[in-house]
């Protein structure tokens, strides 16, 4: 079996070293140039581009042809095909994939629209890749990856809406008065139509970072033991501030911290910080 996935999950150079993986990259337009995401740009040249700039990115999704030109060549090799992808409540790119693969030929695909993105969608990249490799059947993997997305979340904060409002990802009303207000909202993906809800709201930056260690308690409560990863948009400072508040309040298991992918980047600004987490022992042993 083969795993091909997008580029709008995130997890760290640690996890992805001897990965056997084929990642069809999302695109951004920024100043008229068009990048593929992870490919063409990484994280720390699209954020100093997103400061020296006042264009807003865009964004697209890889095209049907793509992906059944991807889905062509690897049938030739193995026509088994494991196909993750980002929410489809949030990107057209499941939707792409899913007509591509009733063209592709002789291959047998298992579309899975993993209703999450970023850190949240890269466990379930990672528990495949794994689950791959140890000869798993179809069937079972997709059981794992079931139970990792329901026992899993991620939340997130950021300091500007601007870029969520312009990539039409929240309500431009609710964007603008929140804007107005200066609120810093805590959001995270639905697990039913995987898109973006408020998860609660602070005053300042500062504070939402705060605020997110307390909406886990309010689920496990304190001393509880996670497994946790937190991701950020250029903002290292904003991780070790939601670190130390995780680690005050709970026994972490952490995975290596990462960096949100340019085409993510591209619907946040800079400056996000979020957390993938799971309470440890309900979290789904990999192979």
């Amino acid at each position: 079996m083969q795993i091909v996935t997008d580029s709008g999950f995130d997890i760290s150079p640690e996890q992805k070293q001897g990965v056997n993986l084929h990642t069809l990259p999302l695109k951004l337009t920024l100043d008229s140039v068009t990048y593929r995401s992870g490919v063409d740009i990484q994280p720390e040249d699209f954020y100093r581009l997103l400061e020296d700039t006042d264009s807003m990115p865009i964004t697209s999704t890889p095209s049907p042809g793509e992906f059944q030109e991807i889905y062509n060549e690897l049938a030739k090799e193995d026509p088994e095909i494991l196909s993750l992808h980002i929410s489809s409540g949030l990107s057209g790119t499941f939707n792409s994939a899913a007509n591509a693969a009733k063209q592709a030929l002789g291959a047998k695909i298992t579309l899975v629209d993993t209703r999450s993105l970023s850190i949240e969608m890269g466990w379930q990249v990672e528990a495949a890749i794994r689950a791959v490799k140890a000869n798993w059947p179809a069937k079972k993997i997709l059981e794992l990856l079931d139970t990792i997305r329901e026992k899993s979340e991620m939340v997130f904060t950021l300091p500007d809406l601007t870029y969520l409002i312009n990539g039409g990802r929240i309500s431009h009303l609710k964007g603008l008065l929140a804007s107005l207000l200066g609120i810093k909202p805590l959001i995270g993906v639905d697990k039913k139509d995987g898109k973006y809800y408020d998860r609660g709201k602070s005053r300042t930056f500062k504070r939402a970072i705060q605020a997110i260690p307390p909406y886990i308690a309010e689920k496990f409560g304190e001393g509880a033991s996670l497994r946790l990863q937190i991701g950020h948009a250029n903002n290292p400072e904003g991780a070790l501030m939601l670190r130390e508040a995780l680690e005050k309040m709970f026994k972490c298991e952490w995975l290596p911290d990462c960096s949100i992918s340019p085409v993510l980047g591209a619907h946040t600004g800079r400056g996000l910080v979020g957390v993938a987490f799971a309470l440890l022992e309900t979290y789904p042993a990999l192979p």
